[in-house]
């Protein structure tokens, strides 16, 4: 079984509250105290060993740089991720966190970026496209000691130190469950689905959860058309009011990525807005109006707040070398009658 702090404290003769300033290298404990705790964290499995059995650490007071990669453009969820991390930031003073932003789905530039942030940086957050360029770039990160998450939307076989973030795939699946209800199992319907872009992941992952579960479950729902509209609402709307020019009878929206606005901009012009299931993602200001006049039956939210909390501590302890148990944020489905605080 995995030692927790609490262990620690009991075996090392501290408290709790010691144990935890000596881990996440605060000050106000003894040279001496720090010393047990660290060589009893290390005998307990709590970290690893480092070079000649030393316990990997940074210096007491050390300030580390963090960096964050994430995409510009009109997506409130990326705005509130970067206001979740900006604020949580100013409260570390053990963090110096710096954020760029890449316009466009461009992945040579983000590519570009993170190559430019070898030895300036000790840690890296990425929302990061899911291309030969990018993955490079984070292995050439790595390779030279700087700590990496994925946030949001993940890659796979790149030397990260974790995915924080939902399952995109359950997601997806969870999205086409809330449909076949809404739906019914017998009703026959057409249905379109909306994505910002799919050299995401994250994206990718959720219209595959959802094609599946709408193929197990609801044969009766026929996919129409899938729509990429790079996250930008005014994308969102023209390509949502050219597809209900083309199909009147469409009954349903699935709308993977960000433009909610866009799209129920397009919905109520026609007067499609309270007859028309409409599913999307993440609880933001313009998503609640939207659950709350009816456009929107239902958002499936991943929490930036959380997010932004986990990518500061996991990086920090992968740079001091410590373990650290993440707690990923959790999915959940917002309805007009449950919409928190944000």
């Amino acid at each position: 079984m995995r030692s927790t702090l609490t262990d620690i404290a009991r075996e090392a003769g501290v408290s709790a509250a010691t144990v935890d300033r000596v881990l996440n290298n605060r000050p106000g404990v003894r040279a001496r105290t720090r010393e047990v705790v660290l060589e009893m964290a290390q005998r307990l499995g709590y970290i690893a060993e480092g070079p000649n059995g030393a316990a990997p650490r940074t210096s007491p007071g050390e300030i580390i740089r963090l960096d964050f990669a994430l995409p510009a453009g009109t997506n409130s969820f990326i705005k509130m991720l970067h206001r979740h991390i900006e604020a949580q930031a100013l409260a570390r003073p053990d963090l110096d966190v710096h954020i760029a932003t890449i316009e466009g789905f461009n992945p040579d530039r983000l590519a570009r970026l993170l190559q430019d942030l070898r030895g300036q940086t000790q840690g890296v957050g990425v929302i990061a496209l899911d291309h030969p360029t990018v993955r490079e770039a984070i292995r050439s990160l790595s390779a030279n000691d700087v700590k990496v998450v994925t946030i949001a939307s993940d890659i796979l076989h790149v030397p990260r130190v974790a995915y924080i973030g939902i399952d995109n795939r359950a997601a997806g699946r969870l999205a086409g469950y809330l449909l076949n209800r809404f739906m019914g199992s017998e009703r026959p319907g057409k249905v379109a689905l909306f994505a910002g872009s799919l050299s995401y992941r994250g994206h990718e992952e959720r219209e595959m959860g959802f094609r599946h579960i709408l193929t197990e479950e609801s044969p009766n729902l026929e996919i129409v058309e899938m729509r990429e509209m790079l996250d930008d609402r005014e994308k969102a709307y023209s390509e949502a009011s050219a597809l209900l020019e083309r199909h009147p009878d469409l009954a349903a929206i699935y709308n993977v990525g960000a433009g909610n606005t866009g799209i129920a901009r397009a919905l109520k012009e026609r007067g499609r807005a309270q007859s028309m299931v409409f599913l999307g993602h993440e609880v933001t200001d313009g998503t609640k109006e939207l659950l709350l006049d009816g456009t929107l039956d239902a958002v499936i939210d991943q929490n930036p707040r959380v997010e932004a909390r986990e990518a500061l501590n996991t990086l920090t302890h992968a740079v001091r070398g410590l373990a650290y148990e993440l707690h990923q944020p959790r999915l959940q489905v917002i309805f007009k009658e449950n919409i928190p605080e944000i």
